[in-house]
């Protein structure tokens, strides 16, 4: 169920990409200025989160949850009238700054109900089920605006995220430990879902009364506090290696329609929508696979460190010499320096392959092959820089993925602000071949994390 809430974020990112030529013909403005929007709606989805995870660790999963979906709710009404492209940046804004947020919450949900050695198959699941919304939002934006225009994307968004929001209330119990403890502390309040109205847990049946719960005051302090996180040098190397990937992967998703365009110009809109899904397809499976693959590296390390030092049982959360980044980092050089680096070496000069076939088959396989490649070993990477950054700051899980959503945002803006220009001055080969040298001579810090 958060989940479902957290796929908000790269679906309404993703849904929007086939319509931004149809974008720019109805509001008579450059397919670049619509670009822009993109820009802004990754600055907030970086910077808001911050604000939400502090609400969310202070004040409760359930109140962020609803604030951000309400938030995310006005949005998408207002975007389906919007008529220029000042309301156009604005009310995307607005629409980051709701659907964003709920990444951070839902991971902070998995870190509240999951101990240490299980933690990375459900943040894998947690994210799988997220970039669901990535694989089929370019979809239905492809169909929704072939049918009835581009503002029925904003209907849909706003149809489907009510019945999200109803689903929470009714369903989601606070999970926050300061609030519901291990479970067993009686909800009251907006804490407590519908449905225990209904039929409580039986765990509640004998317990007392539970006093209102005191909270963690929230100010300027809490919200700024994650910030530091990043003067730590290992977690600056986690998060510069995390942002500069993901940066990469945004610009190589964000150009997606202007390269296919470019290069076979007859495709109509909704035959550019479903080129989206082996990406969205790629960032599901190496989030579920990366997942498994994390238990299992764990497990291992939790049975050498039991070796080692003669123990028959370990609590690994009370193990100050615990390896976490070691036994969690085991696959990153392999899907960092050996996949993810030589599938952009190619995926630039796939394209001409393409183009100079199209005249006898148009022939999109190896491009969108090499995205499904990308996306896959990018998504492996960013689970594991979060799953680390949750074992890290266990009591604050919201607030470190709110600063790591912050750096990758607050970078990948910036990547997708000069993509176009660099595609236009370099050529696709050429601007996709500077990408995988700049991967390069930063891949040292995989190593140096290591």
């Amino acid at each position: 169920m958060v989940s479902t809430g957290g796929a908000f974020s790269a679906l309404s990112s993703n849904i929007y990409f086939p319509a931004i030529n149809t974008i720019s013909k109805d509001l008579g403005v450059s397919a670049t200025d619509v670009g822009f929007t993109i820009t802004v709606y990754m600055i907030v989805q970086g910077i808001a989160p911050s604000l939400y995870g502090s609400i969310s660790d202070s004040r409760g999963r359930r109140i962020a949850f609803v604030i951000a979906l309400v938030v995310y709710l006005a949005a998408n009404v207002s975007l389906a009238f919007t008529s220029n492209l000042a309301m156009l940046v604005v009310l995307r804004g607005l629409q980051a700054a709701g659907s964003a947020a709920t990444i951070s919450i839902s991971t902070g949900v998995i870190a509240d109900i999951e101990e240490p050695d299980e933690r990375a198959g459900f943040m894998g699941t947690n994210a799988g089920i997220r970039m669901i919304g990535r694989a089929i939002g370019p979809v239905i934006g492809g169909l929704l605006n072939s049918a009835w225009g581009f503002r029925s994307i904003f209907w849909f968004l706003f149809v489907f995220s009510a019945l999200v929001l109803l689903g929470l209330l009714v369903f989601l119990p606070e999970t926050q430990r300061m609030i519901a403890g291990n479970g067993d502390v009686p909800l009251r309040g907006l804490y407590k879902p519908w449905s225990y109205y209904f039929q409580p847990p039986k765990e509640w049946r004998n317990a007392p009364v539970s006093p209102a719960p005191k909270l963690e005051k929230l100010s300027w302090k809490t919200i700024i506090e994650p910030l530091t996180y990043i003067l730590r040098m290992d977690i600056l190397v986690l998060l510069s290696w995390g942002a500069l990937v993901y940066t990469i992967w945004s610009m190589v998703t964000s150009s997606t329609t202007t390269v296919l365009l470019k290069t076979f110009p007859d495709l109509t809109q909704w035959q550019v929508g479903i080129c989206f899904p082996p990406n969205g397809i790629g960032c599901v499976f190496g989030s579920v696979c990366t997942g498994r693959l994390m238990d299992r590296a764990f497990k291992r390390a939790q049975t050498r460190y039991k070796e080692e030092h003669g123990l028959a049982n370990v609590n690994v959360k009370s193990q100050h010499d615990f390896p976490f980044e070691r036994a969690r980092m085991s696959l990153m050089p392999y899907f960092s320096v050996v996949i993810f680096i030589v599938s952009m070496a190619l995926y630039g000069p796939s394209y001409d392959f393409n183009d100079l076939r199209r005249h006898f088959a148009g022939n999109l396989v190896a491009s969108l092959g090499l995205q499904f490649i990308i996306a896959s070993t990018a998504t492996a990477i960013f689970n594991i820089n979060s799953t680390i950054l949750v074992d890290c700051f266990p009591d604050n899980s919201a607030d470190a993925t709110a600063t790591n959503n912050l750096c990758r945002c607050l970078l990948g803006a910036v990547g997708v602000s000069v993509i176009q220009p660099m595609i236009a001055k370099l050529k696709i080969r050429n601007a996709f071949l500077v990408l995988t040298g700049i991967a390069v001579l930063f891949s040292p810090l995989v190593w140096v994390q290591w």
